[in-house]
């Protein structure tokens, strides 16, 4: 038995140049589908590489903060946006000279200095950096180390700011390296996308191991024929077939190895749907890589042994196809209605729900597009059969389906599942994307830009106001101070503390955003209540809101500094702010008591944007950088995403840009492979006068029918698989016409290829195919 089979690896490896084209496309076929799986398969390593880096580098801080010491530090969060991508910033001011640098960093920069990720740093010296650079006024005195970044396109820096102070800081650490984060459980139906994502992006690599495994198939076969004239029989004919399959698969994992270790050492350069890794996290976990280096040998075999039962060797010298008979649906059929019965096993999944049984599910899915994927043999046999007629090219490529469509229905069929699935998982995203957004009750219209800083200074909103005003594009701003204030003297007999509320200042203008005011000049006061908001009732506001009112501008605990409430104070409306806040309190213009008596307010501003001036939101956030480094700036957004679905629907399209790379690579080869078998007659053709325009659509033809019958039947499978899953979730179709796209994708990828295999259709066609040894 061992004989057999390596007699048939040395079949592999010889045979002179067409022997060794035949392996080569065989190993090229396979090592495109075990780079990907092996990609699939480091998965988990890398995104435990970038969890294990992001709590490195999280802040080590209790509820109270480090104590002052030699080795503790003031930091404050400085992050921000540019053009839609976060850059993560924090500002740091040691407090002796052996405070702990973040991970990835020797030393802390010195005084307005700061050390970046090195994607910042090209972007900064880039022409597109130049607004990013202007709100970073710091030297940089370096580069931050892998260690400390999530991923080598991050946008991360460390500065040093000698102005921050307990005051202005977020807080003080003693090191980085704790996470103090809680991290939630995964949604079911989240558990459900990456089930279903798995299947469908992993089984079109499998449908592709096992067509390469078929490459040759032909020759294979003659062979196998002669070998039975010179004595050999059934059974070892069959091993010898199975060992040249073995080692085209043997070989194709080692070309697949190769190519992956060539492809992870540019990971870090390539950026997919916002995803991209270092290629040290690119490794696959070793049981994952063990499974892949069993399976696809084993594929390769038993694809190749399947195929032999539909042959028959005779010791002749003569490769018999047995008599021609319609190919069985029944077992076919089967496989999808299994699939579709799995399915419910599950049970019904509620979004709300954090547990599921996930087997069900994924193996429901998987023989639904296996079920799919050979129902295309028996589709395409069954249709060209019945096709007659027509122009020259047309005839040539219907007479060749009819003759053998079994090697269309291979190249074909990883076009079909991988279609199929991605028709199914864009009917989820479509249906449910709706539950994983929420209304934010912001308001768009009036402002674009929201800006908050928790210690704001009494002449801060006439500065901020200024600063965005000169800003390019902002149309208009607003700003306000906001203190919390409290009736004077201890709680009274049934209150647990002092009834508090809310004491804001601002100019006019800016109060008519919080407040439906009838008039306002500088010097008047204002009791706004929240009628049908989120503030307090009337009865709990008019407690220490109300004209002639005394309340206490400190905190319980501090020395009082008591200020009255004017008794001419009006009463109005209180109006929800661009945020979506209900307004409510007490409502004081600047000219009406000195703001540099609250003790820590808060400065909120807004600014509009003229959405005709181009990077008019850079602008305003350059304008806010320079009043306050840590001042936080927020986009007004109507509707806000979740983000773990976000990041769900990244992973996936990212993974499924990769499959249809795949399927274009194995496509082409694929191709190839079978004009190669045709060399031969290609050039008997064009000997004889054939055209080479009506060869070249001939083979168009021969793509295009077996596509557009897989595209039928990849949209009837993944229409029928999403509402399938969509009932598991309770929820309906809400578009039918969602497998366009993907159509659309399958459509122009044939093309691509056809007009791809055209350069070596033309050099197969030459007279010197004719040759023969």
């Amino acid at each position: 038995m061992i004989r057999d089979l390596l007699l048939g690896a040395r079949f592999a490896v010889t045979g002179g140049r067409p022997g060794w084209a035949r392996t080569v496309l065989t190993a090229l076929g396979v090592g495109f589908g075990v780079t990907l799986l092996l990609v699939a398969a480091s998965v988990p390593s890398i995104l435990e590489g970038r969890d294990t880096r992001h709590q490195a580098r999280d802040l080590t801080s209790g509820e109270s903060g480090a104590p002052r010491s030699d080795r503790s530090f003031l930091y404050a969060d400085a992050s921000t946006l540019f053009h839609d991508r976060p850059v993560r910033g924090l500002l740091l001011r040691p407090d002796g000279a052996h405070a702990p640098a973040p991970p990835g960093v020797a030393a802390l920069p010195g005084p307005g200095r700061m050390v970046v990720s090195p994607a910042l740093d090209r972007l900064l010296a880039s022409p597109e950096g130049a607004l990013l650079k202007e709100r970073l006024p710091y030297g940089i005195a370096g580069r931050i180390g892998d260690a400390g970044l999530v991923g080598p396109a991050e946008l991360v820096y460390y500065a040093h700011r000698a102005a921050l102070t307990d005051a202005t800081a977020d807080g003080r650490g003693a090191g980085f390296g704790h996470n103090v984060g809680v991290d939630r459980p995964s949604s079911a139906f989240l558990l459900l996308l990456i089930v279903v994502a798995c299947v469908v992006l992993l089984l079109p690599v499998l449908v592709f191991v096992a067509t390469a495994a078929r490459f040759g198939g032909e020759q294979r076969d003659r062979r196998l024929a002669a070998l039975r004239l010179v004595g050999a029989d059934i059974a070892m004919t069959r091993r010898i077939a199975a060992g040249e399959a073995l080692a085209g698969a043997l070989l194709g994992l080692l070309a697949g190895t190769g190519l992956f270790a060539l492809a992870r050492r540019f990971a870090g350069r390539v950026t997919v749907w916002d995803v991209n890794a270092f290629p040290a996290d690119v490794v696959p976990v070793p049981a994952l890589a063990a499974l892949v280096a069993v399976v696809v040998p084993l594929c390769a075999v038993v694809v190749t042994l399947a195929a032999l039962r539909a042959v028959v060797i005779e010791p002749l010298g003569v490769a018999r196809h047995t008599a021609s008979r319609p190919r069985r649906v029944w077992w076919r059929l089967l496989l999808v209605a299994a699939g579709l019965a799995l399915l419910p096993v599950g049970g019904p999944v509620a979004l709300a729900e954090t547990t599921w049984e996930m087997a069900p599910v994924a193996g429901g899915a998987l023989l639904v597009l296996t079920g799919v994927t050979t129902l295309l043999p028996w589709l395409i046999e069954t249709v060209v059969r019945r096709l007659r007629g027509g122009p020259v090219p047309w005839q040539l490529a219907v007479r060749r389906l009819q003759l053998s469509s079994g090697t269309a229905a291979r190249a074909v069929g990883g076009i079909v599942v991988a279609a199929a699935g991605a028709i199914a998982l864009q009917m989820l995203f479509g249906a449910v994307q709706s539950d994983f957004m929420r209304p934010t009750n912001m308001d768009s219209a009036r402002a674009q830009l929201s800006m908050r800083l928790d210690r704001g200074q009494p002449d801060a909103p006439r500065e901020v106001v200024r600063e965005l005003s000169a800003a390019r594009g902002v149309t208009g701003a607003a700003a306000t101070l906001e203190a919390s204030v409290r009736r004077p003297g201890p709680p009274r007999a049934g209150e647990d503390f002092a009834p508090t509320t809310s004491l804001t200042v601002a100019d006019c203008p800016s109060l008519r955003e919080l407040g439906r005011l009838p008039s306002c000049r500088d010097g008047d006061v204002f009791i706004a209540r929240s009628h049908g908001g989120d503030g307090p009732d009337d009865a709990y506001l008019a407690r220490t809101a109300r004209p002639g009112a005394l309340v206490d501008l400190r905190d319980e605990g501090e020395p009082p500094l008591l200020w009255r409430v004017p008794a001419d104070a009006r009463t109005v409306e209180g109006r929800p702010d661009p945020m979506g806040w209900t307004a409510f309190g007490i409502l004081a213009t600047p000219a009406a008591i000195d703001a540099g008596r609250l003790g820590a307010p808060a400065l909120t501003a807004w600014a509009r944007l003229d959405p005709a001036v181009p990077d008019a939101e850079e602008h305003a956030r350059n304008a806010a950088a320079r009043i306050s480094p840590t001042m936080r700036v927020d986009t007004v957004r109507n509707m806000e995403r979740d983000e773990r679905f976000t990041s769900v629907g990244r992973g996936v399209f990212a993974a499924a840009t990769l499959t249809m790379a795949l399927v274009a690579v194995s496509l082409l080869v694929s191709m190839v492979e079978q004009l190669r078998d045709r060399r031969r007659l290609l050039s008997t053709l064009v000997a004889f006068g054939t055209r080479r325009s009506t060869l070249a659509w001939s083979v168009l033809w021969q793509t295009a029918v077996p596509v557009a019958l897989g595209m039928v039947l990849a949209v009837a499978g993944g229409l029928g698989l999403g509402a399938l899953l969509l009932a598991l979730i309770g929820k309906h179709v809400a578009d039918w016409w969602v497998f366009w796209p993907v159509a659309g994708v399958g459509a122009g990828l044939v093309a691509a290829v056809t007009l791809l295999s055209l350069p070596p259709l033309w050099r197969l066609m030459r007279p010197d195919g004719l040759r023969t040894e």
